[in-house]
């Protein structure tokens, strides 16, 4: 069953000035009964992200970057799964999380500074990390399109460039099950789980989704953790989100990822092995 039922509008005739792209409705089950979501042809230009965001808004469309990888997989080419998404409301974060940590956390990750004192004991979940003191410098969305913007204008850092996309989504967590994306498949096989905890950091953090890859996701953050305290219980949170971020890449232990990768970090990337 489709996660949400909000269907790509005719892109023909809704007034939208779009560059030419491709509508995408190939999945692992074939043909979808509707377009998922459209993409460009070309490398997205710094303002596409806001421009569509502001353009969209009323067809409860939803821009995101696109990218095709090392290995040139755009879209097209990706493990869609609508029929095997369910909807992200129907999820509690805290839980989905805590049956993650459950499931790949043991006492050896880190020195057990960012679990353990936390929790009474190593390797027990420690719960949802608190909504940071520090207040946004700026609007969720406006940050969201100034990350967008550098990315677009970076194309050395992204193999293949960046393409802007429109997706059928009334907020940015929900659009990985919008489209039934797949890029956890080997971490959750229902990619609604992981949108329930991406709408629970829309809230504490005003994150939004910026970037999809085949196997990568790439995270505005508008009010991230400005202490180390905060950073370290956000960072199990990324650990049982995303094991693969500290697992498969340095550094490989959870209280030097708080400070290099969640501590006042303004953007936050995952990919799934």
């Amino acid at each position: 069953m489709a996660t949400l039922p909000n269907p790509l509008p005719s892109l023909a005739t809704s007034g939208l000035d779009l560059p030419p792209g491709s509508l995408v409705d190939a999945t692992l089950d074939g043909p979808w009964h509707e377009p998922l979501l459209w993409y460009a042809d070309g490398p997205a230009g710094p303002r596409d992200w806001s421009d569509l965001r502001a353009a969209g808004r009323r067809l409860g469309l939803l821009p995101v970057l696109v990218t095709g990888g090392p290995r040139d997989q755009w879209p097209d080419d990706w493990d869609l799964c609508p029929d095997g998404t369910s909807y992200p409301g129907d999820h509690d974060a805290d839980e989905v999380l805590a049956g993650y940590w459950t499931d790949y956390a043991d006492d050896e990750v880190g020195d057990g500074t960012a679990t353990g004192e936390q929790s009474g004991g190593p390797g027990s979940w420690p719960g949802l990390a608190p909504v940071p003191a520090r207040e946004p410098s700026e609007d969720a969305d406006t940050a969201a399109a100034g990350l967008a913007g550098v990315i677009a204008a970076d194309a050395d850092e992204w193999p293949g460039g960046a393409r802007i996309a429109l997706v059928p989504a009334r907020r940015s967590a929900d659009i990985p099950a919008a489209i039934g994306w797949s890029g956890p498949m080997n971490h959750e096989g229902d990619v609604a789980r992981l949108c329930a905890v991406l709408r629970s950091w829309e809230d504490r953090y005003d994150a939004r989704v910026v970037v999809l890859g085949f196997d990568t996701m790439t995270v505005s953050v508008g009010r991230p953790p400005a202490s180390i305290e905060e950073a370290r219980a956000l960072a199990a949170e990324h650990y049982a989100f995303c094991p693969d971020n500290i697992d498969q890449s340095p550094p490989y232990d959870l209280d030097v990822y708080a400070e290099k990768a969640v501590l006042n970090q303004e953007a936050w990337s995952f990919w799934w092995d």
